[in-house]
């Protein structure tokens, strides 16, 4: 059968019909294991009630009227994320590369209300930060760069997890006015920086005057064990972006400001037909308050870590294992070598996992996930891992 559907994606060959908590289900009724949650996005899981019954109560009422005016789902949702996320405003659109377009925008805002007519902002190695002209130049991957140039200018590239590179580049353009950089980098192969590489981060961007952009849309909602990465450190950004779980499913993503940062927007300089509709407001309500109604922030530092400690383990004689890394529920397992065939063996087992970076594996299952489905995780890519590399468990 012939699909009309552009080829954008290498797709596995399985289609889902349904989904319950932890569980995808097949046309078949085939039960798999999801420890991908759409790629970070339903960290409540499937057809969760919460999220079920927002959706369906607002879709009975009203789904759109456009930015012209006031929504009320929007500015509770503001209210609720300004205040656990410690930022003064927010705007809202429809997807991460969005949010983050968001900020490069502010950010270049930012450097022409100082005078600098040609605004450059510090970027990472192997970052991601979408596939929009600007996100994709922003992004530290040649190989989704391939074919699209030319690409956006002001960008400077320097290694990811490298405090002495920013300094340097600092030193030697004057011309740079923010700082965008993901927390833990998920595309990049779950690279988690050194715990004071925030805080020396923040520090500079203070010394400088230069905004500190954060990309938490893969590693916020939760994900790490607080309600935003940065939270660990104990710092504040003057941007945040925001997409992924906030819906669990439903499009929406975020751009969060503070101080200078907020003041930057004003009516006309920036918008979006679909950004905060009452709908997608509706369900980012239902998921911040079951996230605080089921303490699943919290647990998914414990969970993270027992899923850690149980792969760390069961693979410990495996000599293709170059390291197992964890935040939370952000878990990479790397190996020695590519790996990308063992997405299609977990399939086979009845397990969704990722691979990214060609050499780790991605783990990023749903919050909900609880100590029986854990084990049937480590036990089950335990036996694949080992057979793929020819170990004995």
């Amino acid at each position: 059968m012939t699909s009309h559907i552009m080829p954008t994606y290498g797709r596995l060959p399985v289609t889902f019909e349904r989904g319950e908590g932890m569980w995808l289900f097949d046309e078949n009724n085939k039960r798999y294991l999801d420890a991908l949650s759409g790629i970070a996005v339903c960290n409540l899981g499937h057809a969760h009630p919460a999220v079920h019954e927002a959706i369906c109560t607002q879709s009975g009422k009203l789904l759109h009227t456009s930015n012209l005016y006031t929504i009320a789902n929007q500015e509770l949702l503001a209210d609720k994320l300004t205040e656990k996320a410690g930022m003064d405003n927010v705007f809202f659109c429809n997807s991460g590369a969005e949010a983050n377009e968001a900020a490069i925008k502010l950010a270049r805002k930012y450097g022409h209300s100082k005078g600098i007519e040609n605004p450059a902002i510090i970027v990472m190695e192997k970052s991601f930060h979408g596939r929009t002209l600007a996100t994709l130049s922003a992004t530290g991957n040649s190989k989704v760069q391939q074919g699209f140039a030319p690409l956006v200018e002001g960008f400077v590239r320097v290694p990811y997890n490298d405090i002495s590179a920013i300094e340097l580049a600092l030193e030697s353009n004057k011309n740079i006015v923010a700082v965008l950089v993901e927390p833990i980098q998920g595309e990049g192969g779950v690279n988690i920086p050194a715990s004071d590489y925030l805080n020396k981060l923040r520090g500079l961007c203070d010394q400088h005057e230069i905004l500190m952009m954060l990309d938490e849309i893969q590693c916020g909602i939760g994900r790490t064990g607080k309600f935003l990465a940065f939270q660990h450190n104990a710092i504040l950004p003057d941007v945040c972006t925001l997409a992924k779980a906030l819906g669990n499913g439903v499009p929406i993503g975020a751009c969060l400001a503070r101080g200078k940062a907020a003041e930057l927007l004003t009516a006309g300089a920036h918008g979006s037909t679909f950004g905060g509709n009452p709908l997608a407001c509706s369900a980012a309500l239902a998921v911040l308050a079951t996230l605080d109604k089921e303490n699943l922030i919290e647990a998914a530092q414990t969970k993270g870590d027992a899923i850690h400690a149980g792969f760390t383990a069961s693979l410990n004689n495996n000599k293709h294992i170059v390291n197992i890394r964890n935040k939370g529920l952000m878990i990479g397992i790397e190996f020695d070598k590519p790996c990308t065939e063992l997405v299609k063996l977990a399939l086979e087992k009845q397990l969704l996992i990722n691979v990214t970076n060609e050499t780790t594996i991605r783990l990023l299952p749903p919050l909900i996930i609880d100590n029986e489905q854990i084990q049937l995780l480590i036990n089950t890519l335990t036996a694949i891992i080992n057979d793929y590399t020819g170990q004995t468990a």
